[in-house]
This record gives structure tokens, C-alpha cells and sequence, in this order.
């Protein structure tokens, strides 16, 4: 037999959000006053490279240089990039249907393209998934969202929030999103290269050895 029991009144709501407190007025205040800088040294832009309808962002390395690459998806088709040159390398706008976007797969996943073929690389961005924050040398990145929606992300050597220092000592806001979704943002897995995606294009950062620099090409 079923025993019915009374259903529980639903939970006041809060017709107020709490206020901020002078804290979280004073660090809100801290990142909104805080402008865009270049990254420190050793740190250098690479690129920045326009892809329109930009779904994730994932890391790999070349076989042949072992230079950083990073994968870019979209509604376009897929692309590889050096991280190091921002050079474009490969390129397929028609990727098998099953294929095309990383959700298909459980570990969110595409196939690798060019100098990867044959491999497959965990993509983050729209669809989940997520890059690394940190390095082993101490070096963060975080986003911050003081002025909603509006996306910042910092790079720091302290630590991470409430960076009790200066902006442009130890933490720097390398990245604002003011224009498009951020998509996903993160190190790569050997701590030389940063990427920020958004729905329209993704920036590069590396602090390799090699000197070459681009502007980037359209995906």
C-alpha cells in the first residue's frame, strides 16, 4: 500500500540578494579598476586568431618540433595551430558528422588533423570539459566576472585571489571578454603556452624558446 504523506511547503524565497560586504565591494573594486596589460615576462603574445562560432579549444603536441598545438572547433570544421608561431597547419572544414563536435564522444573528444592525425584530443569549451589552471612553477590563471556577464581572465604568480598586491606585479588581467562568450581558457599541459577561446577567436601566449612570431591567420 502507498502511504501518502503532506507534501512540505515550498522554501521562502529571498526577494533581496544579500548586499556585498566591504570586502567584496573593496576586491570587486580592485578588478573593475584593474585594465588590460600585456602578460609578463617570460610570456609573449603569439596570436590572436579570428573563428567564427568557436565551440572548444584542446591541446596536443607536435610529434616532429614538440611545439604545442592547439585544436580549435567550430561550427566550421576543425583547425591545428603551433602555439609557438601561431601557423596555421591543418585544416578540415568537412570532419565526419560523428566526429565534428567533441559531445559525441564520452571523453569529449575530436580526431586529431595534420601532424596528429591518428590520435584524438580532448577538447573543452561549450560542450564541458576543462584545461589546466596551473603550472608547475607557480603560474595561475582564473576568470573573474566583477561586471556580469562580462568575463576577465588573470594570470598571476601569487597565488591566485584575493591578490593582495598591486595589479601588474604579481597578477595581471591579460584578458577581457567584453565582446564575445568565453569558450575556455587554460594552460597546456606543459605549462609554456595559454589559450583563451571565445565564440569568435582564441588568443595564444607561450614562453617557449623558439623567437618566431605571427598575427595570426583566419581559421
Amino acid at each position: 500500500m502507498v502511504k501518502w504523506t503532506k507534501k512540505a511547503a515550498p522554501a521562502e524565497r529571498s526577494e533581496r540578494e544579500p548586499e556585498l560586504s566591504a570586502y567584496q565591494r573593496a576586491m570587486r573594486n580592485r578588478l573593475l579598476a584593474a585594465p588590460v596589460v600585456p602578460a609578463p615576462e617570460p610570456w609573449r603574445s603569439v596570436a590572436l586568431v579570428p573563428v567564427g562560432g568557436l565551440l572548444g579549444i584542446g591541446f596536443a603536441s607536435h610529434p616532429d618540433s614538440g611545439h604545442d598545438l592547439v585544436m580549435v572547433v567550430s561550427h566550421d570544421g576543425h583547425g591545428l595551430f603551433d602555439a609557438v608561431t601561431g601557423e596555421k597547419l591543418a585544416r578540415d572544414r568537412d570532419p565526419d558528422p560523428e566526429d565534428s563536435t567533441p559531445d559525441a564522444a564520452a571523453d569529449l573528444s575530436c580526431p586529431g588533423l595534420g601532424p596528429i592525425t591518428g590520435s584524438r584530443v580532448r577538447i573543452a569549451g561549450l560542450f564541458g570539459g576543462g584545461l589546466h589552471t596551473t603550472t608547475a612553477d607557480g603560474w595561475a590563471l582564473e576568470v573573474v566576472t566583477p561586471a556580469w556577464p562580462n568575463d576577465r581572465v588573470l594570470l598571476s604568480s601569487d597565488g591566485g585571489l584575493p591578490h593582495a598586491g598591486p595589479h601588474g606585479e604579481r597578477w595581471w588581467h591579460i584578458f577581457h571578454s567584453y565582446y564575445s562568450e568565453l569558450r575556455a581558457f587554460g594552460f597546456s599541459p606543459s605549462g609554456r603556452t595559454i589559450a583563451v577561446a571565445t565564440s569568435s577567436d582564441i588568443s595564444l601566449w607561450t614562453r617557449g624558446t623558439d623567437s618566431g612570431r605571427s598575427g595570426g591567420a583566419e581559421a
